[in-house]
């Protein structure tokens, strides 16, 4: 391939602009629905603040939102975690914590949590455990992750993979499942 072709495809995917996905990526290989979702624990950052997260603790409380993105700050990625903390509320009322996930360093996810997740939610950072457990590498050598959401349920199980270039879908999707969820929590008998 001509040198100045990639030099402008290496550029695109670091703006943001597109996303090129191997076979390995995507909905290639992510995780199945009723898959349990592998533990985690890594240094998050919310409001600013860094702190350790871990899924098992989160879990805990209700069901976790558990969205990749490629990389903070740019136009997609920014997108999504502006549409993702405009519905904070909405995910709280439905007991669900949201998570989001990235290969960046943690300078750049604390900043991140404040400027464009707007102090709602947390991000972490997604080391390479984390990125291959989820089958959400971009490509094998790279520290990026698809966008892939992942509803995991209370009892360590995936509830709602949604992988999508598009930004705008993903918290459309998980909102509907963690609804779906508190509903049929809510209709379920009491366990004498």
């Amino acid at each position: 391939m001509n040198r100045w072709i990639i030099i402008a495809m290496a550029g695109l995917l670091l703006m943001g602009g597109i996303y090129v996905y191997s076979a390995r990526s995507a909905n290639a290989e992510a995780l199945e629905v009723g898959a349990a979702a592998p533990d985690f624990e890594t240094t998050g950052a919310l409001a600013g603040k860094p702190f350790k997260i871990s899924l098992s603790e989160k879990l805990q409380s209700g069901p976790v939102v558990l969205y990749f993105f490629p990389q903070a700050f740019t136009e997609g990625c920014t997108i999504e975690a502006n549409m993702f903390a405009e519905a904070t509320a909405d995910f709280e009322a439905a007991g669900a914590t949201v998570i989001g996930m990235s290969g960046d360093d943690m300078e750049t996810l604390t900043k991140f949590s404040v400027e464009e997740c707007r102090d709602k939610f947390a991000v972490a950072r997604a080391d390479d455990e984390v990125m291959d457990g989820y089958q959400v590498r971009m490509e094998p050598t790279l520290a990026l992750t698809n966008r892939t959401s992942y509803v995991i349920d209370q009892n360590s199980k995936i509830a709602l993979v949604h992988s999508a270039q598009d930004p705008r879908s993903h918290v459309k999707m998980t909102l509907e499942k963690v609804k779906q969820l508190e509903r049929a929590k809510i209709a379920a008998p009491p366990e004498n």
